[in-house]
């Protein structure tokens, strides 16, 4: 795959994040689906979304501790189709803070259903791992299991628009170790205190909580460890 610039912060209204510029741009903004701009702190950017269950993907990819950065419609695949080459753009290229780089697609669970989809996305997939290229396709199945995305989405929503740096938020949380785990009020308070946002620290991968469980007041929030930097999964063939 391409290489790219990673680097930059989010600053308010003016992103100053990687220069990335899609390979497959939409047209028109006509037909049924959604299109929309993420506000990314890990990538320091908008990220463009077609479509709700991109902009589910998107969430997660956030709060994923061990994604890095991702970017949406990255460089285009040419694979072979029996005799003929066809051309293919992934939904995002993630990173993992391990450096391994995965390719995602992002499919209704009804669109496998359809042999066409199905017959190009495992031609994809073959020809991606003669490469050595990692690959996955997501679905609503997982990206829309709940009350994880809610969560997510609320996670997001209420972290800090500038996030701090993760030098000064480590030093934060150590600081808060003693108290924790603590419920999600006491660590708001402990965290305001300190000057940061709880979320903030959440979704720069130092906190977390129970994902499977509606976020109240009393959920625990706990130090996420070398040992449990997982916090959650969504493939566990490429250990993200």
């Amino acid at each position: 795959m391409t290489s790219n610039l990673w680097n930059g912060s989010w600053r308010g209204r003016a992103p100053a994040g990687d220069s990335h510029r899609r390979s497959r741009e939409v047209i028109s903004p006509s037909g049924g689906i959604m299109r929309s701009k993420f506000p990314s702190r890990k990538n320091g950017r908008l990220v463009h979304c077609e479509g709700m269950l991109e902009l589910d993907a998107v969430h997660l990819f956030e709060l994923h501790p061990r994604v890095a950065r991702y970017r949406e419609q990255p460089a285009t695949v040419m694979f072979p189709d029996g005799g003929r080459l066809r051309r293919y753009t992934p939904d995002f290229e993630v990173e993992l803070v391990s450096g391994k780089t995965i390719l995602v697609e992002v499919k209704p669970e009804t669109s496998m259903l359809d042999a066409e989809v199905r017959h190009k996305l495992e031609m994809v997939g073959a020809h991606l791992r003669r490469l050595d290229e990692a690959f996955v396709v997501l679905t609503d199945v997982e990206l829309r299991r709940q009350p994880r995305q809610s969560n997510a989405r609320s996670i997001c929503r209420r972290a800090s628009r500038v996030p701090p740096s993760r030098a000064a938020a480590a030093a934060v949380v150590s600081r808060l170790s003693a108290a924790l785990p603590a419920a999600l009020g006491l660590a708001t308070a402990l965290c305001d205190a300190e000057g940061r946002n709880v979320f903030s620290l959440m979704q720069l991968g130092l906190l977390r909580c129970e994902l499977d469980a509606p976020l109240t007041a009393d959920t625990p929030i706990h130090m996420i460890s070398e040992t449990d930097d997982g916090w959650f999964c969504l493939s566990q063939e490429h250990d993200f």
